[in-house]
């Protein structure tokens, strides 16, 4: 009886705060009260006088320990909560105490506390639990395999779901080898089941020991062959080193189990990464039979079908997600104004754009907005929608290269170099005004300039393959340092072996340094990746000097009849194809 008028007197005056392993509260911060707003709370009362009121006595002590907290005298109210939990003896107390033990970071007290409520209460369940937590928050992992084990050991009912919660528990911890060490001594007893397996794989994995984990996720889909989570996991560890691995080790499970979507939808994402486009498109294509009405399935493929100019299939499944309670509106209404775009449908895809009212596209819907209204003649409206577009930071940034690009596009090239080298001025280590106003500078004739700003960006960004690429580039244009030029495009072509811009520019720089043959066969793969005019124009010149002046004159007319407006080809075909 005197217990339960203990629990309720600590009830009506503290709220626990509970914590879980590897979570240690933030320490209360010391506060100082102004001296005349409280007095300091008074002090331990001393040994039990005989007929004291336990109750009573309990009751003010806790507001001594509570008192202490909101004050920020965490040692009274460590020292409070633990005499109280000593002369009590009470569970409730003695589980409070450690709660302030714990968020006073004050581990081994604790750990004397929760052994004190196991002499107490042998049968607690909570206690039990306790001590193995407490060894984990204290990073004492090795002391709390044997817990653990136990724990593991008296819930056998739930042992396949424990095993899986280890390395959660484990999160925090920050030396993952110790805890592979810990999940290895606990989940070892169990070599029969895949979750002790998939338990130990993962610590591997997290202690970046890719063969063990891959060995034991393996383990684990012999002991159970459907497990997808751990054909993921293993794809995972796989890939990180070889993305044709992954992609095997999903086909083999696949093939066992062909209705495994989740396997298949991350197959057709490691497709995508590697840009074999057409693979990923047919696993998708396998999803959309089973899961007409999966987001999941139907806005990937919609994207990859834009991506693919297959714009029968894209709007299709767009329209469907439009439709359907799929959230993010914004992005299906920018995919389709960039089908209606390409169409030609400009006041459709106008209306689209503007429907983009936030997300990834944002920025980009409001800059293709804003050229649709630049090629109808609206210059000012145009300008002012992108003025007038509520972001800021990185996406400020990008509104003013789409602005600069606009007054280009206009023939108010020096307005356009203002704009940019004002916004490079307010901020001078940006990487995409560096970048931008880079090329601004080669334009406007003044390539030091240009290589200046190149230079201070891969400062920035060593591996920048762009820039990379557009200083190499406009060496090999200007027929100068070119060794240095192919060192650099080199490089941009290792951080992007399948840009086909990269691979114009090196097919450039091999043919200025007379190496025709090579410069030919690498301009013909760009071609054939990016049907660029520019590219066309570099390509048709080596054809004429190799001697094939036919096929020269046949691609330089083709590509002029698509692309009339452009300069560079413009005077190849007049200097080529007359």
């Amino acid at each position: 009886m005197q217990r339960k008028l203990i629990a309720a007197a600590i009830a009506l005056t503290v709220t626990g705060t509970p914590w879980a392993a590897g979570e240690v509260p933030a320490k209360p911060a010391a506060r100082k009260a102004p001296a005349a707003a409280v007095a300091a709370p008074p002090a331990i009362p001393a040994a039990d006088s005989e007929g004291e009121d336990l109750v009573a006595r309990t009751v003010y002590q806790v507001l001594i320990g509570e008192l202490a907290l909101q004050r920020g005298d965490n040692e009274l109210a460590v020292a409070a909560w633990n005499d109280l939990a000593r002369r009590t003896r009470d569970p409730v107390v003695i589980a409070r105490a450690i709660e302030v033990a714990v968020a006073n970071r004050q581990i081994e007290l604790a750990l004397e506390l929760n052994r004190l409520w196991q002499q107490v209460d042998p049968e607690s369940a909570q206690a039990r639990s306790n001590e193995s937590s407490l060894l984990i928050v204290g990073n004492r992992l090795d002391d709390a395999a044997p817990q653990l084990a136990r724990l593991l050991e008296r819930d056998k009912a739930n042992l396949p779901a424990n095993l899986m919660h280890l390395n959660r528990m484990l999160v925090k911890q920050a030396d993952k080898k110790a805890v592979q060490r810990l999940v290895d001594r606990v989940a070892a007893s169990y070599p029969d089941l895949p979750e002790a397996h998939f338990a130990m794989g993962q610590a591997a994995a997290n202690a970046l020991d890719p063969q063990r984990a891959e060995a034991e996720f393996t383990q684990a889909l012999k002991l159970r062959p459907d497990w997808e989570a751990a054909a993921l996991a293993r794809a995972a560890v796989l890939a990180s080193s070889s993305a044709q691995a992954a992609v095997d080790s999903l086909k083999s499970f696949l093939a066992d189990n062909p209705k495994a979507r989740d396997a298949r939808l991350t197959l057709a994402r490691v497709f995508i990464f590697e840009r074999r486009y057409d693979d990923a498109r047919a696993q998708y294509d396998l999803l959309l039979k089973a899961y007409p009405g999966d987001p999941d399935v139907v806005y990937p493929l919609a994207v990859l079908a834009v991506q693919q100019g297959d714009a029968k299939t894209a709007r299709t499944q767009l329209e469907k997600l439009l439709k359907s309670d799929f959230q993010d509106k914004s992005a299906v209404h920018f995919f389709l104004g960039q089908l209606d775009e390409d169409e030609k449908k400009l006041d459709a895809a106008l209306a689209h754009y503007r429907l983009v009212t936030g997300g990834d596209q944002y920025v980009a819907a409001r800059a293709r907005a804003a050229r649709i209204l630049q090629g109808q003649g609206k210059h000012d409206e145009a300008r002012e929608l992108l003025r007038t577009t509520a972001t800021g930071g990185p996406e400020r940034i990008q509104l003013i290269i789409a602005e600069a690009q606009l007054l280009r596009d206009a023939g108010r090239s020096d307005e356009a170099w203002a704009l940019l080298d004002g916004a490079l001025a307010r901020h001078p280590d940006n990487p995409d005004l560096l970048y931008e106003t880079a090329l601004a500078a080669e334009r406007r004739g003044d390539p030091e300039l240009m290589e200046k700003h190149l230079r201070r960006l891969l400062v920035l960004k060593p591996d920048h393959a762009h820039a990379l690429n557009a200083l190499g580039y406009s060496f090999a244009d200007r027929n100068v340092r070119l060794a240095e030029a192919q060192e650099l495009i080199a490089r941009a072509t290792v951080l992007a072996p399948n840009d086909p811009f990269i691979m114009d520019s090196l097919g450039w720089v091999l043919f200025r340094q007379g190496k025709q043959q090579e410069a030919l066969a690498v301009l013909e793969k760009a071609y054939g990746l990016r049907a660029d005019p520019e590219i066309a124009a570099h390509l048709g010149e080596v054809l004429w000097t190799v001697g094939r002046r036919d096929d020269a004159a046949r691609l330089l007319k083709e590509a002029a009849g698509k692309f009339p407006n452009n300069d560079v080809l413009a005077t190849a075909v007049k200097k080529f194809a007359p």
